[in-house]
């Protein structure tokens, strides 16, 4: 079993910035990739970043390329979003989350673990 702990949601101002993060424990290894998944109130939920978790290969929405960037820490099992040049748009609930064995890794039925959410709000 896996358990994810997610830090850093809040409230920020259009233009700011704010890092989340996203410690996991279980049995994580055999994992090949983390990612973060944002849901917005009446929408979907979507694919925001990931990253492989041996290679560090990056994969990101067209929607945050260029402001938000992924990274993990390997020693202490963390993966991180930076996000800046935050937007109204970007408001909603962000997920981390465990890819599994199969599946797209932009899927959310890629991914077999998740988090419990933090809120980030981004005001205008």
């Amino acid at each position: 079993q896996v358990q994810l702990v997610e830090s850093g949601g809040g409230l920020v101002q259009a233009g700011g910035s704010l890092r989340l993060s996203c410690a996991a424990s279980g049995r994580t290894f055999s994992s090949s990739a983390m990612g973060w998944f944002r849901q917005a109130p009446g929408k979907e939920r979507e694919f925001v970043a990931a990253i492989h978790w041996s290679s560090a290969y990056t994969y990101y929405a067209d929607s945050v390329k260029g402001r938000f960037t992924i990274s993990r820490d390997i020693a202490k099992n963390t993966v991180y979003l930076q996000m800046n040049s935050l937007k109204p748009e970007d408001t909603a609930v962000y997920y981390c989350a465990v890819r599994g064995t199969s599946g797209s890794v932009y899927s959310t039925e890629g991914y077999v673990y998740w988090g419990q959410g933090t809120q980030v709000t981004v005001s205008s």
